[in-house]
């Protein structure tokens, strides 16, 4: 029973969702612009369980180019209206579209001469006749058995929210970058913020040995310089190559089975050529999937003229917080 419960609540709340699809129209296309054009905040308000959605609305409208917040109803009627400017314009929600504070809040807002945007469940409400759009959200049911829990209502206002902020994403030309900005704490902020340059070695850390150079000189380099790797770069100073420790070890295999001495061979003979690099540039986790694409631990950062400037081992990145 409660299995079958709980499929159901998903299968009344999926529907719910699925039907907004077909409201998608002139009206959503209005909201958009209206937002747009706003010259001051977005400021979203709804009472209760609505009230909760609103609040994520708000959250995901500021995290992704469109200035907003949120104003409590019950608040906004007890001096926080003076919150809302001329030039701001309104989302209210209201499924019923007669909640009480926000209907008191309305002649307010038009003295103001504030857009407003409803997403109401009944498009013939006080509040839908005094919106300047009107977004049908309304549900066929509940997913609450007695139909009375806020349950497919909130679910489809929170989908219709999330469909105006990702419009408004697309319309603005939203980045990646500007995304980061937003969000420049926890790894989040790490991921999209970091760069190469943030955590590579530089100057006197970045290991280098020349293309003549013995392989015995080779090794303490990498030993000396505890990166597991080092570049090998031609006489004009440019990169050409990398050895590695794995490089090492398939040359001792090698050279014990031939009988040759590895430590008399130059760098240039065992080399792994085309090395994998980065850019000092890039994103920090960009380096972090050229590596586990190549099941690499470290990336040589070369300059424009192809001479290393850096190196920046996984160990940096994870330590970081990049993933």
């Amino acid at each position: 029973m409660t299995i079958e419960r709980a499929k159901k609540v998903l299968q009344i709340e999926a529907d719910a969702v699925r039907a907004l699809i077909d409201r998608i129209d002139g009206s959503f296309e209005r909201a958009v612009e209206m937002i747009l054009e706003c010259q001051g905040r977005v400021v979203v308000t709804g009472m209760g369980k609505s009230g909760l959605i609103g609040k994520k609305i708000a959250a995901t409208l500021a995290s992704t180019g469109t200035p907003a917040l949120f104003l409590h109803p019950a608040e906004g009627i007890h001096g926080d209206l003076g919150m809302v400017t001329r030039g701001d314009a309104v989302i209210a929600l209201s499924n019923s579209g007669e909640t009480e504070e926000i209907a008191r809040m309305l002649p307010a807002l038009k003295r103001l001469e504030i857009k407003i945007i409803s997403l109401v469940g009944n498009p013939n409400s006080t509040l839908a006749k005094n919106s300047d759009v009107v977004i049908n959200v309304g549900v066929k049911e509940e997913a609450c058995p007695l139909g009375l829990a806020p349950t497919a209502s909130t679910t489809a206002a929170l989908a219709m929210g999330d469909a105006l902020a990702v419009a408004l994403l697309d319309r603005r030309g939203f980045r990646q970058e500007d995304f980061a900005c937003f969000h420049p704490g926890g790894a989040l902020g790490k991921k999209l913020l970091l760069r190469v340059r943030d955590l590579m070695h530089t100057g006197s850390e970045v290991p280098v040995v020349s293309e003549t150079t013995l392989i015995k000189d080779a090794i303490y380099e990498i030993s000396s310089k505890k990166m597991g790797v080092t570049s090998v770069v031609d006489g004009s100073g440019k990169l050409i190559g990398v050895i590695s420790d794995g490089d090492l070890r398939r040359w001792m295999e090698k050279t014990e089975k031939t009988g040759e001495n590895l430590l008399t061979k130059k760098a240039a003979d065992i080399m792994t050529r085309n090395p994998k690099i980065a850019n000092k540039d890039s994103l920090a986790a960009e380096a972090v999937a050229i590596m586990e694409k190549n099941s690499i631990t470290c990336l040589m950062v070369a300059d424009d003229s192809s001479r290393p400037e850096g190196v920046i081992h996984l160990h940096d990145l994870l330590k970081a917080g990049v993933e």
